[in-house]
């Protein structure tokens, strides 16, 4: 089963095909990036910090260390269509955090 993160207007902007899949798509199914480092830190395709999983929130880190350089994970395959999550609801300010 897909899970699925919001914007903290609770609109869905992002899902994963299962809880521990490294990829991670848009709503139509495109990949757009990856958990490199097994944590809440997403990358885009080319390496760079997209942004963090917080709760069922994706929301961007106004100050992310770098890293290093995550490697490149190979073709994740079609995600298919995941289904409409609904919405989530505002989720209110995140201290340090802002929209994708």
């Amino acid at each position: 089963m897909a899970t699925f993160y919001f914007n903290l207007a609770g609109t869905p902007i992002a899902f994963r095909r299962s809880d521990d899949d490294r990829f991670l798509f848009n709503p139509q199914g495109h990949w757009i990036g990856w958990f490199p480092w097994g944590d809440d830190d997403v990358v885009n395709k080319q390496g760079e910090y997209l942004g963090t999983v917080v709760g069922n929130r994706l929301l961007r880190r106004d100050q992310q260390p770098y890293r290093g350089y995550p490697g490149y994970p190979g073709y994740p395959g079609y995600a298919g269509y995941p289904g409409y999550p609904g919405f989530a609801g505002y989720a209110g300010y995140h201290a340090g955090f802002s929209d994708i």
